[in-house]
């Protein structure tokens, strides 16, 4: 197939195609241990926004506030979360990673990058040189 022969709904196919069994693969790159990807979901959530309400974390999760207790109660028994008083509001807490929680995604994201860079080694230099003009266009569309 061609750029030129392909409608842009075909195309969006076959990118959201390539793109989650891509995704799909490198999150199966991680290290074997006992967190869940839920749970790598919200210490990455918590990592990236700095703290968060419990609330404010469901939210971002799109998962129920019950729920989302359960997962930071496992995270908090691993010492990767940590609970502090919120600023103004005494009936709440502010959840963050620690930094045990943070060395735990770097070294799950080495992990993946590893993987990822063990494959794309395996491809041509023409190959890489398309997947990075591929690259450079996705964080554009992304952008928009």
């Amino acid at each position: 197939m061609t750029a030129k022969r392909v409608a842009p709904a075909q195309l969006a196919t076959l990118l959201r195609d390539a793109i989650t069994r891509l995704n799909r693969r490198v999150r199966q790159a991680r290290p074997v241990g006992d967190l869940t990807v839920t749970q790598l979901s919200a210490l990455t959530s918590l990592r990236m926004a700095g703290a968060l309400t419990p609330r404010e974390l469901a939210d971002i999760e799109r998962v129920q506030p019950p729920t989302m207790t359960k997962i930071v109660a496992k995270l908090e028994e691993r010492g990767l979360v940590r609970r502090a008083p919120h600023p103004t509001d005494g009936r709440q807490v502010i959840l963050s990673a620690t930094e045990e929680g943070c060395a735990v995604l770097v070294q799950l994201e080495r992990a993946r990058d590893e993987w990822l860079a063990r494959r794309l080694a395996e491809l041509t230099p023409a190959d890489r040189d398309t997947l990075l003009r591929a690259a450079e266009i996705l964080q554009q569309v992304a952008r928009a």
